[in-house]
């Protein structure tokens, strides 16, 4: 990222508070940024200042233009308390034709009108304020541009209103600036060479992570590569940078009626260069930092390799689970019935060739055809995942595998306790067989005390009951559950 510290006019800061105005070059020696998942990023840069005794005025040009102004620092590196800083600005009044319109109100201007033959005429006036809109003006007198709500008293007490043409102004207005500017007022106690950090926060910079997972043919592995994808909004190109990634839910507070710069929908995508991310443990959250520097670019969207892993273990299930879609789960209802749900677990564990936290991020999962092509099979989100943890994604419904559940019995034993016996029956069309899990959920005190097969009570809420069903057939699981509140 380019900045320029550039000298400034003594009415920028007042006169009294400043001995002299320091113009330095751009002797930046290097920036780093953080990106963080909420959509900012914290950055850095260091640069040598050459300071004099007393008060040093200074420019520091191309900050981002989504900084937020309160989060700035500067500090000296070579001699920490021999900087201060008495004032800070921040310039913000971009230069363009209407801000030099709007701050030359009671100015006089001239506008370049085309006569019919091609002559010119010159239209002057005292601007007596700024336009509405500016509108091109096609027809063949026109002769410019159309300033609406433009209003120009001539010399003779004539108001002008909405003139066309092409506006000329002899000097350009105070105040304005050619992009986003940090202004200083340096109270500098040991003049010479500061070795200097500047930091701020800035919106309009957001990563995510990506996850591309390939199922081998057997589906009990899986090659999985990570990448990120960071989107600089933020009005800023931050060049050979040292980039950091903050992986986790860091809290903000939101001021009310912020408002920001405006920003372009312009976009690129750029290849990353080859390198990769070193992950580490920072407070509560996850930092991963780039090996090397790269270069983030304004209205760029840049994509980076994160992770990969080879050969991961995996484990394939369909999921019955029809009381998870029903108002009161586990309690009344007649019938239920749909398809099993997809499921791919993965551990992510050393045994598992994983063992490494994963930021949240969308999972596309393929598999290769039989001549080799691979195939989108499905995706699902998952959340911030540490290591050791169970990462579990569903990707689909299962075309050939379809299950019905239907209460057969409801007897009510007294004013606390109900009894009620469940059928559910999962078809298999396949011409293979399948393993499935039918999953029950009850609310209050419940005992299975009749079942026509083994299961696993999973929580409080939660039974699972395994089948294995042949290829063609079917298979029913009935029990009666007794509840008490």
């Amino acid at each position: 990222m380019k900045h320029l510290f550039v000298a400034i006019c003594a009415t920028a800061i007042s006169a009294s508070s400043m001995a002299q105005i320091v113009s330095t070059p751009d002797q930046t020696s290097g920036v780093a940024m953080t990106v963080y998942n909420g959509g900012f990023a914290v950055v850095r840069e260091n640069r040598t200042l050459d300071l004099k005794m007393g008060m040093n005025a200074l420019r520091f040009e191309g900050v981002a233009q989504r900084i937020d102004p309160t989060s700035i620092s500067i500090k000296s590196i070579t001699a920490p308390a021999e900087l201060a800083v008495r004032e800070q600005n921040y310039q913000y009044d971009l230069l363009n034709p209407t801000s030099i319109l709007s701050k030359s109100m009671g100015q006089t201007i001239r506008i370049k009108q085309m006569n019919p033959k091609g002559s010119t005429t010159i239209l002057e006036g005292k601007l007596m304020n700024p336009p509405v809109a500016v509108v091109a003006n096609t027809d063949a007198g026109g002769g410019g541009n159309t300033y609406q709500g433009l209003v120009l008293q001539k010399s003779d007490g004539t108001l002008v209103l909405n003139p066309a043409g092409e506006v000329m102004i002899d000097a350009l207005p105070s105040g304005l600036v050619s992009q986003p500017s940090l202004l200083w007022l340096l109270d500098v106690g040991k003049a010479g060479k500061h070795n200097t950090e500047v930091s701020y926060m800035t919106e309009g910079i957001t990563w995510k992570a990506d996850y591309v997972a390939v199922v081998n043919k057997d589906e009990n592995a899986l090659d999985l590569t990570g990448w990120v994808t960071i989107d600089n909004r933020s009005g800023a190109t931050y060049k050979d940078a040292n980039l950091q990634l903050m992986a986790g839910d860091v809290r903000r507070v939101q001021d009310q009626n912020v408002a920001y710069a405006p920003r372009s929908s312009s976009m690129r995508t750029m290849a990353a260069p080859s390198g990769g991310f070193q992950e580490q443990s920072f407070f509560e959250y996850h930092l991963y930092t780039l090996d090397g520097q790269t270069t983030v670019a304004q209205n760029e969207t840049k994509q980076m390799n994160l992770l990969s892993a080879n050969n991961v273990k995996t484990n394939r299930r369909l999921i019955f689970d029809a009381t998870k879609r029903s108002q009161r789960p586990g309690q009344g209802g007649s019938t239920g019935e749909g398809k099993l749900a997809i499921m791919l677990e993965i551990k992510n564990d050393k045994a598992s060739n994983m063992g490494m936290p994963l930021p949240k991020g969308k999972v596309r999962v393929y598999k290769a055809d039989n001549n080799g092509a691979l195939q989108f099979i499905g995706e699902d989100l998952i959340d911030h995942t540490p290591k050791d943890e169970m990462v579990r994604c569903y990707i689909g419904d299962a075309f050939d595998v379809v299950g019905t559940r239907t209460q057969t019995n409801m007897k009510q034993i007294s004013d606390r306790v109900q009894e009620a016996s469940y059928s559910v029956n999962i078809r298999n069309r396949k011409d293979v067989a399948v393993d499935a899990t039918v999953v029950e959920r009850f609310y209050n005190d419940w005992e299975i005390i009749e079942k026509s097969q083994d299961f696993k009570k999973i929580d409080s809420r939660t039974a699972e009951f395994p089948v294995s069903i042949p290829a063609g057939k079917e298979v029913t699981v009935t029990y009666t559950v007794r509840t008490n509140w």
